[in-house]
């Protein structure tokens, strides 16, 4: 039998909304227990360099960056723990939740900052060169800077890849947007962005087939025409992919209000859900900004939702 643990304040996923979040809980006495998930991190381990964090005039990594947020979070109190949230269960008075099917948490409030994961091809030389951080990224904001003056590829076809291309444009020599069928998915005032910008060369009907490289750096990508059958070699030294993400919140779809993607409905200017007593920060719930510092700062709101509706509650308890 599950052995049952009851908290004040339970966070669901680590990276800079959930350690934040356990930053302010725990300042303000609220005990935070914290379960890392699957990435300890997030998404933020696996970028080499971040330097569009505030307070880091020369950079940091991803990982190191964590470590520092995760050490700032311990030593106002937080349990930060291994392990994974499995299922819970939000349809009575006390929150629970389950972790590696073995412990029982019952929580008083519960803050989610699980994130989310961006799509990608699949291919090995795409996965190969995204490990060694040597050219592949899913975040044009994040990393277009490392390629200013550059060549790069860009994969997708909807709204947010529109968006990215004419980011890396403003950044880069040439950006050469990849799209599958032989129309875009976006809106039209995204297409007719892209397509006026001078830099942005669109491919339609055209595939990834090979990320090309050294063994250590990204030098071009082999691309095929599913029309024609014929392949090619661009040469770049970025590859980008936008074809989406998918929010980690399978596990609160039967409690919790989300969007048609999978992301978490929050109200309008708080963390707070359609549950109440829990909260949503970061990634699970934002897919216009993705980026940490927004994410921090909404992990920063889910600590203080939490802690005003923990003081609402007590004061009707003792008016009763």
């Amino acid at each position: 039998m599950a052995s049952i643990e009851r908290v004040k304040c339970l966070i669901i996923g680590s990276g800079p909304a959930g350690y934040t979040a356990a930053i302010y809980a725990a300042r303000a006495n609220m005990f935070p227990v914290l379960y890392q998930g699957m990435q300890p991190g997030g998404q933020l381990t696996t970028t080499n360099d971040v330097e569009n964090f505030p307070g880091y005039p020369d950079g940091v990594t991803g990982p190191e960056m964590m470590i520092e947020l995760m050490d700032q979070a311990k030593r106002f109190g937080t349990d930060v723990r291994d392990g994974w949230v499995t299922k819970v269960d939000f349809t009575g008075p006390v929150h629970k939740a389950w972790v590696n099917e073995t412990t029982e948490i019952h929580a008083d409030t519960i803050v989610i900052s699980t994130g989310a994961t961006a799509k990608y091809l699949g291919l090995p030389s795409e996965q190969k060169y995204l490990e060694l951080g040597g050219g592949v990224s899913a975040c044009a904001v994040c990393d277009g800077f490392f390629y200013r003056g550059q060549e790069v590829v860009l994969v997708g076809a909807g709204d947010s890849a529109a968006e990215e291309a004419h980011y890396l444009s403003k950044l880069c020599k040439k950006v050469t947007m990849l799209v599958r069928r032989d129309e875009f998915r976006a809106s039209k005032i995204m297409q007719a962005r892209v397509k006026n910008t001078e830099n942005i060369e669109i491919l339609y009907n055209t595939e990834t087939e090979e990320v090309l490289g050294d063994g250590q750096v990204v030098t071009g990508v082999r691309v095929k025409n599913n029309q024609t059958g014929a392949s090619h070699d661009i040469v770049a030294t970025g590859f980008f992919v936008a074809i989406g993400h998918k929010p980690n919140t399978d596990i609160f779809k039967d409690f919790l209000n989300l969007d048609e993607t999978g992301y978490i409905i929050n109200e309008p200017g708080t963390s707070r859900t359609n549950v109440p007593g829990v909260f949503v920060s970061g990634d699970a719930a934002d897919h216009v900004y993705r980026q940490a510092v927004t994410a921090a700062g909404t992990g920063c709101m889910a600590a203080l939702d939490a802690e005003r509706y923990l003081a609402a509650v007590e004061s009707e308890t003792m008016a009763v």
